[in-house]
């Protein structure tokens, strides 16, 4: 283009062109009401978020009218911030702090109140379980509308990275080795502030000591998570004595998380995520976060937390072949929910005359094991992957691909 212009110019004409001035002031008069559309999704949050019951957020609000404090933010802004940013792939807190500066959808949604990271951290830490019965809420007003409905619940696991890194396990003797390590720190800050309290700032000393003793409680949990592995490594051994023995490792980043095999088929530290959700309507009505690194005994618990949260059982329960335990088998069916999952082949020189029967089996995984063998079940089997596997996905592509371990 300035080639173009160039040889105009040796023509003996110049052109007349309006070129970018970015360094002009502008003043743009503008409400925040007018940059998102009537339908826009963010609306449509807000609106839903307006018709919870959030009094057990705003009990903790300490901040009345007719006395001193610094007015407290709404939790229906932090709950619609969060639940736009889940919908959006966003979870990080520094992340939502900084669209809500300059992302349109957020900033309509704070309507000019401003929220830090810390205080957008801190809400979803503190009020977890309040931000879980909301999820219980939420599904219960849609069960109510008739547009969820838990005659068929499918369930699936999905295993996430955890933060720990492999060079992060150790055994027994290196682990008392760090306690003490992180316990001698601890005090070594102590008697620093003692002998110099002007040394470091009364903030800086606070964050060293912070994470010196976050260090010092992971060691210890880990011993703690150690001892636990040992104990049922060893009732497993009563049960299969050729299974080879070897010393337990623990994570000091990450107590809870266990290396496990994944997709690609990597070994590495992770949780077993389960996921319960209504085929018809594709939402979510049971979450659990497991160690455990198959699914096995995985049905019977997600059945107890349906019935908890919504006051009644699902009608039935469909499940991969990962899932299928005789024992959780019976449990769910002797409750009245039947199961369908598909029943592994065993070998050929193990199967007797009749190939369906196990010598564990009961007349309820016998009725599991004639049910799922029928043309009406193999129909709605279907409706397992069609859910479980979208809903999967979905998780991936909005940034589950680790989770953080509990800190003591």
């Amino acid at each position: 283009m300035r080639e173009c212009a160039r040889g105009v110019m040796e023509m003996g004409e110049t052109p007349r062109m309006l070129r970018p001035n970015r360094a002009q002031l502008e003043l743009r008069p503008s409400d925040l009401e007018s940059l998102l559309s009537e339908d826009h999704r963010a609306r449509a949050i807000w609106e839903f978020v307006e018709g919870l019951d959030l009094s057990a957020l705003y009990e903790g609000i300490r901040a009345v009218e007719g006395h001193a404090g610094r007015p407290a933010i709404d939790p229906a802004i932090l709950v619609a911030l969060w639940i736009y940013a889940t919908s959006e792939g966003v979870g990080s807190a520094r992340s939502l702090e900084r669209l809500c500066e300059v992302h349109d959808a957020y900033r309509w949604i704070c309507g000019g109140v401003a929220v830090s990271a810390h205080t957008l951290s801190d809400f979803r830490v503190v009020h977890g379980s309040v931000l879980d019965a909301l999820l219980t809420q939420s599904v219960g007003r849609l069960m109510a509308e008739g547009l969820v409905e838990l005659s068929h619940v499918t369930q699936d696991g999905i295993r996430v990275r955890a933060s720990a890194g492999a060079g992060s396990y150790r055994r027994r003797q290196k682990l008392r080795t760090c306690l003490r390590e992180a316990q001698r720190q601890v005090e070594r800050l102590r008697r620093e502030l003692d002998d110099d309290p002007g040394l470091l700032s009364r903030r800086e000393w606070a964050a060293r000591e912070r994470a010196a003793r976050e260090r010092y409680s992971r060691v210890k949990q880990a011993l703690s998570r150690m001892r636990e592995e040992e104990a049922a490594r060893g009732e497993r051994a009563k049960v299969r004595p050729h299974e080879k023995k070897k010393e337990v490792r623990v994570s000091t980043t990450d107590p809870e998380a266990r290396v496990m095999r994944m997709a690609d088929g990597g070994y590495r530290p992770a949780y077993n995520g389960q996921f319960a959700a209504d085929p018809g309507s594709q939402i979510i009505v049971g979450v659990d976060v497991t160690a455990q690194a198959t699914d096995h005994g995985q049905i019977e618990p997600m059945c107890d937390q349906i019935a908890r949260r919504y006051g009644s059982s699902p009608a039935a329960m469909l499940v991969d072949g990962g899932f299928v335990a005789l024992g959780d088998i019976d449990a769910v069916e002797r409750r009245g929910c039947r199961a369908y999952a598909p029943v592994m082949k065993r070998p050929r020189a193990a199967r007797p005359a009749d190939r369906r029967r196990h010598r564990f089996d009961t007349p309820a995984t016998l009725r599991w094991k004639r049910r799922i063998q029928t043309p009406a079940a193999k129909r709605l089997y279907r409706l397992r992957a069609a859910t479980s596997e979208c809903i999967n996905a979905i998780a991936r592509n909005r940034g589950l691909d680790k989770l953080a371990g509990a800190r003591t």
